[in-house]
């Protein structure tokens, strides 16, 4: 099998070389290059044709926010990930990449004074994300298509009414909600929560980037906040984040409990939690993103004839946790991004009262 072959864009020798040493050391992988910004780094990749980029945020000449998007204009499928320190332009910057269609990220490892230290963490948190991100290092998957029809049973049952939108997503998220969420009704009937893999610090930052970009107003969730139709609530990096109902409200709760699928945040712990509100009422989105987090909350929707859509295999940046739901028959649709905000409208606004046509003319275009 060919050796996935790897672009390495850092304005540090000292990061180029660690970077390069290290993925060396695995038999499938290849560093067949490197840059020291991101001007280098466009003119090397008609050069050496990588089949993957790690790529430093602050750089000299062009940064990596910069890069980013010229790449997509050029080669809009290119894995890329960001090579992120934690300061807070750091930090911004990574968001801003990956709204702008980055991959996923690694934080730069604290201690580069121990080199076996930097090693591990790199061994540890890139070369996964690498392989998850490079078909070629994972054994093909059955291919789900958007016609394909799920089997669960409850399917043939009249939905109900929609009054909450769930989603739940991980790598390649950030720029899918942008994407789904960018044309969206500036009216939007109910609330929306959203569970994206990240940190503490990157999850506000994202919530800022979607209300900058799109018609719907995002936080973080916090303790005791009030749903309120048309607001977008992130679940903050670290916690889990679950709504419950008191009287006539329903509020955000925040809590440490342990991590479930590997992630804290976690979908399904919020899926539960909004299963047991609102039951047949609920729309699932699980978008792309790596594992399996989401499955059992999705199971949880669909045994309470809520419903799930779920995003393409040829959309997603990595069909992880969206193919999960598809291939368990879960799904009611199965489509690709460009379709996800049309979806999820049609279905929110079956039910309700007709939207007059100059609404009309302004739903997710």
């Amino acid at each position: 099998m060919p050796k996935t072959r790897v672009l390495v864009v850092d304005d540090a020798v000292v990061i180029r070389k660690l970077i390069t040493e290290t993925l060396n050391r695995d038999p499938q992988l290849e560093v067949v290059g490197t840059a020291p910004n991101g001007r280098i780094a466009l003119q090397k990749i008609t050069q050496i044709n990588p089949d993957i980029i790690i790529l430093d945020v602050e750089m000299p000449e062009m940064d990596g926010l910069q890069t980013i998007k010229e790449i997509r204009k050029l080669y809009p499928k290119l894995p890329v990930i960001m090579f992120s320190t934690l300061t807070g332009r750091g930090t911004v910057t990574t968001i801003e990449a990956l709204t702008a269609g980055a991959s996923d990220y690694v934080c730069k490892p604290g201690n580069l004074g121990c080199i076996t230290e930097a090693i591990d963490k790199l061994e540890s948190d890139l070369i996964p994300k690498i392989r998850n991100l490079c078909p070629g290092l994972v054994e093909p998957r059955a291919a789900v298509t958007a016609s394909t029809p799920p089997i669960f049973p409850s399917r043939f049952l009249k939905p109900t009414r929609v009054e909450i939108l769930a989603v739940g997503t991980s790598t390649g998220g950030p720029n899918a909600l942008a994407e789904v969420f960018k044309t969206f009704p500036r009216e939007f009937p109910v609330p929306i929560v959203v569970v994206q893999h990240m940190p503490p610090t990157f999850t506000a930052l994202l919530a800022e980037r979607l209300t900058a970009n799109s018609p719907v107003k995002f936080q973080e969730g916090a303790e005791g906040l009030e749903l309120l139709p048309g607001h977008g609530y992130i679940a903050p990096g670290g916690k889990h984040m679950v709504i419950c109902r008191e009287q006539t409200r329903v509020v955000s709760r925040l809590n440490e409990d342990p991590p479930e699928n590997s992630c804290r945040p976690a979908v399904d712990v919020l899926f539960r939690s909004v299963v047991k509100v609102y039951g047949a009422a609920t729309l699932g989105v699980i978008l792309t993103g790596m594992g399996y987090d989401g499955l059992r909350g999705c199971q949880l929707i669909r045994e309470q004839n809520g419903q799930i859509i779920a995003q393409d295999e040829a959309s997603s940046v990595v069909w992880g946790m969206p193919g999960a739901v598809a291939q368990a028959g879960l799904a009611d649709r199965v489509v690709p991004l460009a379709q996800v905000c049309t979806e999820i409208v049609r279905r929110v606004r079956s039910g309700r009262l007709p939207v007059r046509l100059e609404e009309q003319t302004q739903l997710c275009h």
